[in-house]
């Protein structure tokens, strides 16, 4: 019997082949990481016997005040250095945030998947998206879940890898969309969200020290936004089916069991049990966030959205909402019997997270090391005198900045950390150039998110390679890598055309 031809490797798959394997030979990631501390120590104090240093403007996010600082090298080989890594070790860990999300989150997402409620949705999805929307809804999804802090990571990333399984299609096609999704594009929303409030603030600070009567609204990038959404749920879904499912081949057969058109009664009913939990946990959140001067408002403005109680405790809301579906959806389908049931499905699902928490503790002494030698704000600063000091058109320098955010992104993840340097040096630069500041945090927005996809410093990278392990053994640093280069080159290049031909043709960018 002759044996189907097997399509040759185009130069795109054997050179992401070639990376996914040089990146697979690197040691355990908790290795990588001890290597990077060790290199960050050496070269710290390289630099601290140079003398390197920086002088600056930053906004300060929580006084919004605009303050000089200066910013030399410091080495962790000087008796400073070396107390501060041998006292800060406790402290460095409890400080690293994601450790807390990822532990409260899989406390009330460990009980749906125990009880099976996460599987029944899945199937549910299946079973109402049409196959070939499948992947344009669970990225839509996953760029909007930027509403819900970091909730996409957690959850959404591995139901996508779950649910492109349950048709026979690749889970690690999935996860890889999902996680360009929620990662790549976590600067932009259809919505209002968190992060917009602190950007914008951090924006009109800079404003006003080159005009104080001029400030901007939450609202000064939605219509960008919006079409943002748009624009990379098309391309990351593209990316998806043309680039990285073929590169990773035809999975197995369709899991009949969730694929299968019709519910199950046991699960009909459970589904129904935890719908009417869900509307439960929402009366009971609304009597505290909706009413004026409700528990979760923010105490002194009553505000809900930006900076109150509500929006700062948005993990914890959903892993209430997921421990209240699953405990729902166990009842009504009898997979859980009584409590006991419920409380060994957390312990279960806070076990799974050894290995991971293991290397997190790794991770968080990096970056507390690097964090403290100031090498980042060093190359920050760096990187915006040159591109300052360049005399190019303004929309030529527009551009260089998305470049230089996204260069930095792989050493600085956090969004308000760079706002708080760069905002200062291009708002005011660009307004003189008659660039709206509308534009540079456009320009920012886009910057800020494709990286996150790539880096080893992003505080979820390790998990998703740990999501990856589940349905191949071997996968590593390499193989994320690999799979989200695609991503990240057409976001970026795509975004970037976007930004480029909104600021050419006029258009508004938000409401102000």
């Amino acid at each position: 019997m002759n044996q189907p031809a097997i399509a040759p490797r185009s130069t795109t798959q054997r050179f992401l082949d070639t990376i996914e394997k040089v990146g697979n030979r690197v040691p355990h990631p908790a290795v990588i990481f001890l290597i990077l501390i060790a290199i960050v120590i050496a070269l710290s104090h390289i630099l601290y016997l140079m003398g390197a240093s920086v002088t600056y403007q930053v906004i300060n996010p929580e006084t919004h005040e605009v303050e000089n600082a200066a910013a030399m090298a410091r080495s962790l080989l000087t008796s400073d250095g070396i107390r501060f890594m041998f006292t800060g070790v406790v402290q460095n860990f409890m400080n690293f945030n994601a450790v807390g999300v990822i532990i409260v989150a899989m406390v009330g997402v460990g009980v749906a998947e125990s009880a099976g409620l996460i599987k029944a949705l899945i199937r549910q999805l299946v079973i109402v998206a049409p196959r070939k929307a499948l992947t344009y809804i669970l990225v839509f999804v996953g760029i909007l879940s930027s509403i819900a802090a970091d909730a996409g990571y957690l959850v959404l990333i591995p139901l996508a890898a779950a649910a492109f399984m349950s048709v026979g299609r690749h889970p690690l096609a999935g996860l890889a969309a999902a996680f360009a999704a929620v990662a790549g594009a976590f600067g932009v929303n259809i919505l209002i969200v968190p992060l917009d409030g602190i950007l914008t603030e951090i924006t009109n600070d800079a404003i006003h020290l080159m005009n104080p009567a001029i400030s901007i609204g939450l609202a000064a990038n939605i219509w960008f936004s919006i079409a943002s959404v748009v624009l990379l749920t098309v391309v990351v879904a593209i990316v998806t089916e043309k680039v990285v499912e073929p590169r990773l081949g035809h999975w197995g057969e369709v899991d009949e069991e969730v694929a299968s058109a019709t519910l199950a009664p046991e699960e009909k009913r459970g589904l129904k049990f935890a719908t009417f939990a869900l509307i439960a946990v929402g009366i009971f959140l609304a009597l505290l966030t909706v009413p004026s001067g409700a528990p979760l408002r923010d105490p002194v403005t009553d505000a809900l959205v930006g900076n109150s109680p509500f929006m700062n405790s948005l993990i914890v809301v959903i892993a209430l909402v997921f421990m209240a579906m699953g405990v729902g959806y166990g009842y009504g389908a009898k997979t859980m019997t009584g409590v006991n049931d419920v409380i060994d499905a957390m312990t279960q699902a806070i076990a799974s997270l050894a290995g991971l928490i293991f290397l997190l503790l790794i991770i968080s002494q990096f970056l507390a090391y690097f964090e403290y030698t100031n090498m980042a704000t060093l190359a920050a600063v760096s990187l915006a005198d040159i591109l300052t000091q360049a005399d190019v058109d303004a929309l030529w320098l527009l551009i260089g900045f998305v470049v230089v955010v996204m260069i930095l992104d792989l050493i600085i993840t956090g969004a308000i950390p760079k706002w708080a340097i760069f905002a200062p040096i291009f708002v005011p630069l660009l307004m003189k150039l008659n660039m709206s500041p509308e534009a540079v945090l456009a320009a920012y927005r886009v910057g800020d998110s494709p990286m996150n996809a790539v880096t080893p410093l992003n505080a979820y990278f390790a998990m998703i390679v740990v999501f990856a392990q589940r349905y191949q053994k071997e996968a590593g640093v390499g193989t994320i890598i690999a799979l989200m280069l695609p991503y990240v080159v057409a976001i970026a290049l795509t975004w970037t055309l976007l930004l480029a031909g909104w600021q050419i043709l006029g258009l508004p960018w938000g409401v102000n």
